[in-house]
């Protein structure tokens, strides 16, 4: 009985474990096909349903653990692994790859997926390795991948997710070993849960919108080596705790908020770091000594900070530095021993990027430098006080392909040993005060490509060696001495040149047409010479020409037909030539023509009415003779046809002598007898306009009355002292103008009637506003009537945008510091004419943002005459003498301080009103704001925060433009900190022309030079790209 039980037993045993045994491989065939039908459903998403591509062996005639990418474990046939990097892969990924629950390793790097993180992700419990960077992804996270609590490596970098950080991904994936979400568009703050990665050696963060604090619990990551945070919004202090993080090797936070300084703990707590990036913060204080303990140190970059003070002295303890950049910062006091660290650095033999400019630095350059190491690729030093000579032994630095060393106060000649720098590709030398002659040796630079020597004093010729350099993009030579022709081989070969300026030189002879041959050539300056002849036919040629500017030489004959055919040309300027002919009628067919000037030359003929010529603030034709036509704002005689022609030239000299004579007698009788009629009707003193004949149109007290509805309120655009100013619709012109008129009823209105006509009848300049017509005349009610018809201004007046930001045609938008600049140097122009350029000078004598008005391009016209004053004129000047001693004229806070203590009209009061407008522009505090009382005006306001404190005085917009242009053009700095010192230039000029004593202002055309020179600085911010080797290292 017990034997039959125990085979009983063992069949039944026997039976189960045959069972089992058939059961495991239909298991297995069923999870082998789970995963295969996966697979298939991946690929269909992946490459949008084809058959072919590069998952073209993912077929039935193989295996799937065959198939190009997929590994599958030995036992079961399960897929591990999915790995198809750089396969150029389109489509979504498709939620079937969360049946591939074997799943260990998932990389599809470097493809062009697109769509979200599919949720079933989730299921992938076993999965440890994820790697979906370099796609087009987007969406946020999903929750669901906090499901995989074994991953050990997450890398969603460079793709387009959104969203926060999962904030218990801390929590949640606790074995990751590395994680990667940089480069994508992440916002919110970091997540404290980070810090419980304990097994976490690398935390790349950087390129995202991530704000708020470094969180502290950072710091208890005790196996983090490489952190990577750059290029955020983070903001406070580096916090203490980070100081714990004794096995890092690489720290990176460039690119944000960061404020506070550095802790002398820096030195002693990474024994073993070796990149160290903080540029681009508000970091502020002294470099501590301490950090030249950290000897492993490769890449020390603190660039666009506030760090002051001296550079420690023993730099050269870091034997393995190849990266130093402590640009843009406050480093130096101005003192001999600033420079002291450069000799430190001549131990570090593997440095290949110095720069050190845009600081405070001070010295003579020392010998020294020439031992620096003979790896060094990229040398920046300008943009600093540095004294002396360019070292001879410079020559020994032969790797070096980038020298800046301008905007220095370096003198004497350049050394020959430049010649052995061969691979020397950029080379600024601008800026500074060197002399004698371009060296010869300078042909040798045979990979040259940006040239920068101007704004020195060298003289002589032009090298021909240089035409050696055929890889020559940029060649700046202006503002130097330089003299004698240029051949036209020298300039033939630079095939490349993009832009060349040879401004501001002595150049003479024939302009070589080799230049032509520069079919990429963009900007053309070579104004301000001697060169003389014709201006070359075969300019037309030079396809990509947007700037071409000659003015200021002795071109003749006449302007090529050939410019025609440069289409994309922006800006054309031959004014101050002999130019005869007429203007070719074809360069009103350019379409991108915005900025013409051929003022001051001989021409004749017709002047055209399309394109450019359409608009009166675009061109320039003044100082020509004989020209005819154009539109009518520029009050040109109508061109004659040939019969007219024929007809004027048959009078004799005699008969036209006649006519004139028996004309004027005629029209002076006439005049005579209507003052005799009108003084005699209404019995009342006229006021001698002593006018210019100038060809005005008429209009009548009805038309004016029509133009403007009766003088509706709804028409009234501003309002002054001695009237009111409508906005109205005039038959005979095609736009609106102003009509300002007068309340004969205030004191004075009447006299500034007279003054307004007489100074608007005599002066034209772009900058000053038009006068149309003037209108005296009789109301309705047989009342006085007086008005003065002026262009009107689209943008209204500079007061408007300073103070009105809240009326509707300025609500969305104010002026940035590059319009505010043009504004400055229009408005400087217009004193300048007024003062020096019209054949009787005359004074404003209001000056203020009222009115200086604004047309459709944001060009500034000075208006408002009516207080003006005629120098040199002795009815004027008795009037206004009688004037002053009665009533002080002007404007509170605009008006000069000699004025209230019954000081004579003088050009500097005008001066000192502009320097007033300059301040108010940046600042956009009115001079009478209450802030300021005796102890204080709006120019020590300014002058106190010069040049350290200026962003406490800066209007909050011009920061928020600042910041906004540093992040798209230089991206590792918060500030920009060329415009910054613009600003500080700009600032300078309104201190300097705002000043109490008359004869120590700034004359106004030194405020015009120094004003462009401003905008040249501005607008050549990327003429150097100092960090772009430190970008390339940020990845």
């Amino acid at each position: 009985m017990e034997k039959s039980r125990i085979k009983f037993l063992l069949c039944i045993v026997a039976a189960i474990t045959l069972a089992s045994m058939s059961f495991k491989p239909a298991m297995a065939a069923m999870g082998n096909e789970t995963d295969r039908l996966a697979l298939l459903a991946l690929k269909d998403e992946l490459l949008g349903g084809s058959h072919g591509g590069p998952l073209l062996s993912w077929n039935a005639s193989l295996h799937f653990c065959e198939w190009q990418g997929v590994g599958c474990g030995q036992q079961q046939q399960r897929v591990i692994s999915l790995s198809l990097p750089g396969l150029k892969l389109g489509g979504i990924i498709s939620p079937s790859i969360g049946n591939l629950s074997f799943l260990r390793e998932a990389n599809l790097f470097n493809n062009s997926l697109k769509g979200n993180i599919p949720r079933e992700f989730g299921h992938l419990r076993q999965l440890r390795s994820l790697n979906l960077s370099r796609n087009n992804l987007q969406g946020n996270i999903p929750v669901e991948l906090n499901n995989c609590s074994n991953l050990q490596f997450l890398n969603l970098s460079d793709n387009s997710f959104t969203g926060k950080i999962p904030f218990q991904l801390g929590d949640t994936m606790k074995n990751l070993i590395k994680l990667s979400l940089a480069r994508n568009d992440f916002i919110g703050t970091i997540p404290s849960s980070l810090g419980n990665l304990s097994s976490l050696d690398y935390l790349q963060l950087g390129n995202n919108h991530l704000e708020g604090n470094i969180p502290i619990s950072l710091g208890r990551l005790s196996n983090l080596k490489i952190l990577v945070l750059s290029r955020n919004n983070l903001s406070g202090i580096i916090p203490p705790s980070f100081y714990n993080l004794s096995a890092m090797k690489d720290i990176r936070m460039s690119t944000n908020k960061l404020h506070g300084g550095l802790e002398p703990e820096l030195g002693f707590a990474f024994p073993e770091l070796e990149i160290l990036h903080l540029g681009g913060n508000h970091l502020s204080g002294r470099i501590p000594v301490a950090v030249t303990n950290i000897s492993s140190l490769k890449q020390f970059d603190i660039h666009s900070n506030g760090f002051s003070g001296l550079v420690p002295g023993d730099m050269g303890k870091f034997q393995n530095l190849e990266l130093f950049s402590i640009n843009y910062n406050e480093l130096g006091n101005g003192e001999e021993g600033d420079l002291d660290f450069l000799s430190s650095l001549t131990n570090c033999s593997r440095l290949k990027l110095l720069a050190i400019h845009m600081n405070k630095l001070s010295g003579v350059l020392p010998d020294s430098m020439a031992n620096l190491s003979t790896q060094l690729e990229t040398l920046y030093i300008g943009g600093n006080q540095i004294s002396g000579n360019i070292p001879e032994g410079i020559g020994n630095l032969v790797k070096l392909t980038q020298i800046h060393v301008g905007e220095n106060l370096l003198t004497g000649e350049v050394p020959t040993s430049i010649g052995k720098l061969r691979n020397v590709g950029r080379f600024d030398l601008s800026l500074n005060r060197l002399s004698g002659e371009i060296p010869s040796c300078i042909g040798n630079l045979s990979l040259l490509s940006h040239l920068y020597l101007n704004g020195n004093s060298f003289e002589g010729r032009i090298p021909l060696t240089l035409e050696k350099c055929k890889s020559m993009q940029i060649m700046d030579l202006s503002t130097n001495k330089l003299s004698g022709g240029i051949p036209d081989q020298l300039v033939a070969g630079f095939e490349r040149l993009v832009a060349l300026n040879l401004s501001h030189n002595s150049f003479n002879g024939s302009f070589p047409s080799g230049v032509s041959n520069s079919k990429n050539l963009v900007e053309l300056y070579a104004d301000n010479n001697d060169f003389s002849g014709e201006i070359p036919e075969r300019f037309g040629e030079i396809s990509q020409l947007r700037i071409l500017h000659m003015q200021g030489n002795y071109f003749h004959g006449s302007i090529p037909q050939s410019l025609a055919s440069l289409r994309g040309l922006e800006s054309l300027d031959l004014s101050s030539n002999n130019l005869s002919g007429t203007i070719p009628l074809e360069l009103r067919n350019l379409p991108f023509l915005v900025s013409l000037n051929l003022s001051f030359n001989l021409l004749e003929g017709e002047v055209p009415e399309e394109g450019v010529f359409k608009n009166i603030s675009q061109f320039s034709i003044v100082g020509n003779k004989d020209l005819c036509g154009g539109i009518p704002e520029i009050e040109l005689p109508k061109c004659l046809n040939q019969a007219e022609k024929g007809k004027r030239n048959g009078l004799s000299t005699k008969s036209i002598i006649v006519i004139v004579v028996s004309l004027s007698l005629a029209l002076a009788s006439v005049a005579f007898i209507s003052i005799l009629c009108w003084r005699k009707r209404f019995g009342k003193k006229m006021i001698p306009l002593t006018l210019e004949p100038v060809n005005l149109m008429q209009v009548s007290y009805r038309e004016l009355v029509q133009a403007t509805n009766g003088f509706a309120t709804s028409n009234i655009i501003g309002e002054g002292s001695f009237g009111s100013v409508y906005k109205g619709f005039l038959d005979q012109q095609e736009n609106p103008v102003a009509i300002k008129v007068l309340n004969l009823q205030n004191l004075g209105a009447v006299k500034s009637f007279a003054v307004e006509c007489k100074a608007l009848r005599n002066v034209r300049h772009r900058n000053l506003v038009k006068l149309i017509t003037c209108c005296s005349s009789i109301d309705y009610q047989g009342n006085d009537f007086k008005a003065i018809v002026l262009e009107f201004m689209t943008n209204g007046s500079l007061e408007s945008w300073l103070h009105h930001e809240h009326d509707q045609d300025h609500s969305s938008h104010h002026l940035n510091f590059a319009q505010m600049l043009d504004i400055a140097i229009d408005v400087a122009n217009a004193l300048d004419y007024l003062h020096h350029r019209c054949q009787i000078p005359i004074v404003h004598r209001d000056l203020k943002p009222t009115n200086c008005l604004l047309d459709d391009d944001m060009v500034a016209h000075v208006g408002d005459f009516g207080i003006a004053k005629f120098l040199f004129d002795v009815a004027s000047n008795l009037d206004n003498e009688q004037a002053t001693s009665s009533i002080i004229k002007g404007t509170i806070g605009y008006l000069a301080p000699e004025y209230g203590m019954g000081g004579s009209t003088s050009p500097e009061g005008d001066i000192y009103s502009y320097g007033i407008l300059v301040l108010e522009m940046i600042t956009r505090k009115r001079p009478t704001d209450d802030m300021f009382n005796d102890e204080m005006s709006l120019h020590s306001y300014c002058k106190m925060a010069l040049p350290e404190k200026l962003e406490e005085i800066l209007d909050f917009r011009l920061l928020e433009q600042i910041k906004e242009k540093s992040q798209k053009i230089i991206g590792d700095q918060n500030i920009d900190c060329n415009m910054l010192d613009c600003l500080v230039s700009f600032t300078n000029v309104g201190v300097a022309c705002s000043v109490e004593v008359p004869v120590e202002r700034m004359k106004i055309e030194d405020a015009v030079n120094e004003l462009h020179a401003i905008k040249a600085r501005l607008h050549a911010r990327n003429r150097i790209d100092p960090q772009q080797e430190i970008k390339e290292l940020e990845v």
